[in-house]
């Protein structure tokens, strides 16, 4: 998913470029994302079953 997202959604891209201009690895940055992923994730299962 995290390489789906840097391919083609224009604020990963955006984001993977200002961790890079900070020095991070592409390995770095990946987890970052992942992490990122999985808090929205949480956020959208979290509010769903608040709905239901």
């Amino acid at each position: 998913m995290v390489q789906s997202r840097i391919q083609y959604q224009p604020a990963t891209r955006e984001y993977v470029a200002r961790r890079t201009a900070e020095g991070k690895t592409g390995r770095e940055i990946k987890r970052c994302l992942a992490r990122y992923v999985a808090r929205d994730l949480y956020r959208l299962l979290e509010s769903g079953a608040a709905a239901a």
